[in-house]
């Protein structure tokens, strides 16, 4: 695989086990008459289980390479992609593109075609990444067409794999500088009918945040002034992509974000109950958050939109705790009216966060401002 990162959950990476391995000898074999299984065989199982998710799926593109008959380039992408429809696990049809990638640079049209063909099956976002750092001008009229396809496989894809900071894989440090080669395709994407492609069109424009706030809130502004004069449908569409989009902008408390969600700047409410429960929490159990406001605006004015996020303050071994913000909901609240927002926090042991015991905070903060405060006590 392209990602430069083996931080995936361990347990993944078992998808990837003996049974697999056969699996994929056996359907290779079958759409290859000279395909080497035994080669191919020996290649991915020996010293599987030191191997890491990343490794795994490494080793199986470099067993095909070496196990199928000496051919063409093309010739060996028509042996995949008769392939494809045979794996029976759509995260492990990622072998494809991860071919693609090791094997086919010097083939640029016939494995940007390629990775089109087998993102279907599961996802090329990560296959399709080398070619993009190798010619991005290139690459990026591929996407722009992806971007308008029928299928919402290869439209996901055209927004995913040119994400400038995608997960599991490295950077695409051209478009970390300047995201303008992405603009079009995901215009084209603002309205997108599949939830599957919106949500990857949110996180691409998250990873632009991060870099180009000014940039981002100005086009987003667009966005939103150009959605009002239509349908109500694709105007709903447009507006769950940008809340999503703002996410981290929102979660700094950022007043431009905010106000381009219709967060009130100046909420009049009143914190009438904040609880976190227990006070005494073992790993493992989660923890209840529970906050009710009630708005003190007068008889008659319009409703405030309140974005209600939380914070939880994790203890560290030393130095000031950790914040981590999270989501909690986004409410209109009328004159007057009190609403109660719950949700429930597990705690558990991560790959990505170590716990340590003691006094952990919690913060309630509405339109980006601290308005409650609770703590309580974990034992690890």
């Amino acid at each position: 695989m392209t990602a430069e990162t083996d931080s995936a959950a361990p347990e993944l990476r078992h998808i990837f086990d003996t049974a697999r391995m056969r699996h994929l000898a056996e359907e290779t074999a079958a759409v290859s008459t000279d395909f080497d299984a035994q080669t191919f065989l020996h290649l991915t199982t020996h010293d599987l289980d030191a191997l890491s998710l990343m490794q795994r799926l490494r080793r199986v593109g470099e067993a095909l390479h070496a196990s199928l008959p000496p051919a063409a380039y093309r010739s060996r992408l028509d042996v995949l992609r008769a392939l494809a429809p045979r794996i029976n696990n759509r995260f492990v049809t990622l072998v494809l593109p991860e071919y693609v990638a090791r094997y086919g640079l010097d083939d640029f049209e016939a494995s940007m075609q390629a990775l089109r063909d087998f993102t279907v099956y599961g996802s090329s976002e990560f296959g399709v990444r080398p070619f993009l750092r190798q010619d991005l001008a290139r690459g990026m009229r591929f996407m722009l067409d992806w971007s308008s396809d029928g299928d919402e496989h290869v439209r996901r894809l055209a927004s995913e794999g040119s994400r400038p900071r995608l997960p599991w894989s490295f950077r695409l440090e051209a478009l970390v500088a300047d995201p303008g080669p992405t603009r079009a395709l995901l215009d084209n994407l603002r309205a997108d009918d599949s939830l599957y492609v919106r949500k990857s069109v949110a996180n691409h424009l998250n990873d632009i945040a991060k870099d180009h706030e000014d940039y981002l809130l100005a086009w987003l502004q667009e966005w939103a002034v150009g959605e009002r004069s239509v349908s109500d449908p694709r105007t709903n569409r447009t507006d769950w992509i940008i809340r999503r989009g703002l996410r981290t902008l929102v979660k700094r408390g950022d007043a431009r974000a905010l106000a381009l969600l219709g967060a009130h700047p100046a909420p009049q409410v009143r914190v009438a109950a904040a609880e976190a429960t227990p006070s005494h929490l073992a790993l493992g159990e989660h923890l209840g958050l529970s906050l009710t406001l009630e708005s003190t605006a007068a008889a008659g004015s319009a409703p405030q939109r309140l974005v209600v996020d939380y914070a939880v303050l994790y203890r560290r071994r030393a130095d000031a705790p950790s914040r981590k913000v999270f989501k909690l909901k986004t409410v209109d609240l009328a004159p007057g009216e009190r609403v109660t927002l719950t949700r429930r926090q597990l705690f558990k042991a991560y790959t990505t966060r170590t716990h340590y015991a003691g006094r952990h905070g919690v913060e309630w903060l509405i339109n980006g401002q601290c308005v409650a405060q609770a703590a309580f006590d974990l034992t690890v």
